[in-house]
């Protein structure tokens, strides 16, 4: 059984489909499929299920992916271990991040790292749903205190203290009024966003003890990802009530473009985490980034 096409099925069936799993393995999509159909030739079993869309795996190839999986790890530590005799570090550091991390949290940290590791590439999948990052071939993930497994070793990353800040265009306010109240946001229009699994985050704020939760209705829902800045557009037109982190909406609060609501009931949050699991040996370019973190940490 030929090591390339396995690997070949497996990159296939993580990526859910050969020109996903071209761009990230650098192998052209024609050759990753010949690899699996010659797989599957010799298995004489059907691993994929293939649609004019989608790539799924079989229930042959779902049993396949379990047991292949711990086993390509760990050739990977084993190869990994070799990074101890560079100077510096090598490989690919797979990082899976909300949309909120990628746009205010890691361009300044990335930036600094890739000039102190040249020789590390990073690749970031940017995903707002919490996933087993190992399961997507990925090696960490950034994702929030309450959305963190048990199993998972985490280190703060970015600004320990955030908030979620309410905004509107001026020209919005100055024709349906300013709210003094977050209970007067139920009349205006409210700009949401929805999370990939179809849950939708209340508007939370807080006051002197007093916490008020609500679902404002609005004309425009989004979900995240590159659709924050259609909802932020939305917001500088003069569409309605914007409520997002407030590292996103600085830039425009501070050019006067958004004009701040409610800013005493801004609800403060812990800031996020990179997460790993902590069974498994660190590959050489996370080593590095969570080297580089520990060292950061005192000015995030």
């Amino acid at each position: 059984m030929e090591m390339n096409d396995l690997a070949a099925f497996v990159s296939v069936a993580r990526a859910g489909g050969f020109r996903d799993a071209a761009r990230i393995s650098g192998v052209s999509a024609s050759s990753l499929s010949t690899a699996v159909r010659r797989l599957e030739a010799k298995l004489g079993l059907r691993l994929l299920n293939r649609t004019t869309r989608s790539v799924a795996p079989t229930e042959a190839g779902l049993r396949l992916i379990e047991k292949l999986t711990p086993l390509f790890s760990e050739m990977e530590a084993a190869l990994d271990v070799l990074n101890v005799f560079r100077d510096k570090p090598t490989g690919t550091l797979k990082l899976n991040v909300p949309a909120n991390a990628a746009r205010t949290i890691l361009p300044s940290i990335l930036a600094e790292f890739l000039k102190t590791y040249p020789d590390i590439r990073v690749e970031v999948v940017v995903e707002d749903g919490f996933v087993d990052v190992l399961s997507i071939g990925c090696d960490a993930g950034i994702r929030y205190e309450e959305r963190l497994e048990q199993d998972m070793i985490a280190i703060p990353i970015g600004p320990r203290v955030q908030r979620f800040a309410a905004a509107a265009a001026p020209r919005y306010l100055d024709a349906h009024g300013r709210p003094e109240h977050p209970r007067e946001l139920l009349s205006h229009a409210c700009l949401r966003v929805q999370f990939a699994g179809g849950a939708m985050p209340a508007w939370d704020f807080e006051r002197n003890g007093e916490v008020v939760r609500l679902d404002p209705p609005g004309p425009l829902l989004v979900r995240p990802g590159a659709a924050l800045d259609l909802v932020i557009g939305a917001a500088l037109a003069g569409v309605g009530v914007i409520w997002l982190f407030e590292d996103m909406l600085r830039p425009h609060l501070d050019s006067g473009a958004l004009e701040p609501i409610l800013e005493p009931w801004w609800q403060c949050f812990s800031g996020p985490f990179l997460y790993y699991p902590g069974h498994r040996h660190l590959p050489a370019p996370l080593r590095a980034f969570v080297d580089f973190l520990k060292l950061e940490a005192p000015s995030s």
